[in-house]
């Protein structure tokens, strides 16, 4: 989209007045005098997943006590939790089951695939993925020697160079976690397949931002988590998403009582489970899931494709800002400017992006920072409006034009950023 040479606030009131997802915003409870820019971090609270706690905890908790796991279907939660997530990344249904976290489901999908490819051992990266990622890759070497495991990571930009026969798995972050680079799903899974590869894509930053298509792609393996774009709350439980195709032949390591056949059978002998539910482990949180489960539904009537142009226009505008004030020029922006190579996040590096981070939100705009010089801001299209860009922009440039941040109280490094 080409705007003009300048953008004013006005321009900014009509395209929220225009915005067709505008209604959105009033179904997520947003502080009074916050600009809210970390959605890539922490979702923003939906209504209805306040309301699904509190139903949760006093009426089925409270009145139905255990009875609940059947009365209120707490048994089915991953499934149905699932489902409706992989109705966001283009998965059919049981291919995506909601449980644990990102980093134990990583765990379990890269042992799978590695189960798959008893011949290869070489799980493939890039050099700056998030660190979990490449943490499990290292914990599983370490346990199983690097005869059945090994860690080769290489440069964004040598990636290709690197997909031949001797990988048994490419494992990649969609949308990268510092830059908001975008990677080719389809394309790199089409070349890694066609090396005999398996292919692993961690959706952290993708799921909830942009349309996904799993299915489509072909895609082996996936995971991510609940608690950014699918606004699931601090926490919430993540999702794997295993292709059906696989499903007769996986092995998983962490064979608990809820991935067996029949749980409540108590046999002493492990059978896993038919399809996706052999990825269970143990008792699903259902606190936490019921509030994810809730959350989702703000996405019932969201066309991704609208949701998807939006975010991508929001970005386009703050940058277009960020250029109108000279003083705000030593903000280098590394996230790609074209749109088939970004996410819903902008990304600026300056050697003082944590001060400047920190002053940001005492002027309440929740940006983070990433290190080792990273500003980052996420854009949630649900929740966020356009005329919001231009109060954010214009408490940067007097951040930075007065050079506020020099000041002590930004320097204090908590431990959260």
């Amino acid at each position: 989209m080409t705007y003009q040479s300048t953008i004013s606030c006005a321009d900014l009131q009509q395209r929220d007045a225009d915005d067709p997802l505008h209604t959105k915003r009033a179904e997520f409870y947003l502080p009074d005098n916050t600009l809210y820019l970390d959605g890539n971090s922490l979702g923003a609270m939906p209504k209805i997943a306040a309301q699904r706690a509190a139903q949760v905890v006093n009426q089925q908790w409270g009145d139905s006590l255990i009875k609940s796991w059947n009365l209120h279907q707490w048994i089915d939660l991953p499934f149905t939790v699932g489902d409706k997530i992989g109705q966001l990344i283009g998965a059919e249904t049981g291919q995506v089951v909601c449980c644990d976290s990102t980093s134990v489901n990583l765990f379990k999908v890269l042992c799978a695939a590695l189960s798959l490819q008893p011949e290869r051992n070489v799980v493939l990266s890039v050099n700056g993925n998030f660190p979990t990622d490449l943490y499990m890759v290292q914990g599983l070497a370490a346990l199983s020697g690097n005869t059945r495991c090994q860690l080769k990571l290489v440069d964004q930009d040598e990636l290709e160079l690197a997909i031949t026969p001797q990988i048994a798995v490419l494992m990649l972050t969609q949308v990268d976690f510092r830059s908001g680079r975008l990677f080719d799903m389809a394309e790199l899974t089409r070349k890694a397949q066609q090396q005999g590869i398996l292919v692993v894509w961690d959706l952290a930053h993708s799921a909830g931002a942009l349309p996904v298509a799993l299915d489509k792609c072909n895609v082996d393996f996936a995971v991510g988590c609940g608690y950014k774009y699918l606004n699931g709350g601090p926490g919430a439980p993540a999702f794997l998403y295993a292709a059906k195709r696989h499903h007769a032949q996986l092995q998983q390591p962490l064979s608990g009582w809820m991935g067996h056949k029949t749980p409540f059978s108590f046999s002493p002998e492990y059978e896993k489970a038919n399809g996706i539910a052999q990825f269970l482990t143990g008792t699903p949180p259902v606190l936490s899931m019921s509030i994810l489960d809730a959350a989702l539904e703000v996405f019932n009537d969201v066309d991704m494709t609208q949701l998807r142009e939006k975010s991508l226009a929001l970005t386009d505008c703050f940058h277009q800002l960020v250029t109108q004030h000279d003083c705000l020029s030593t903000l280098q922006r590394i996230t790609p400017t074209a749109k088939s190579q970004r996410g819903s996040q902008l990304a600026y590096r300056h050697p003082h992006a944590y001060a400047i981070c920190q002053a940001l939100i005492k002027y309440g705009v929740i940006a983070d920072y990433r290190a080792p010089d990273i500003l980052r801001l996420g854009f949630t299209p649900l929740y966020l409006r356009y005329v919001d860009l231009w109060t954010a922009v214009e408490l940067l440039a007097d951040v930075v034009r007065s050079k506020e941040y020099l000041q002590a109280e930004y320097q204090l490094k908590h431990k959260v950023t």
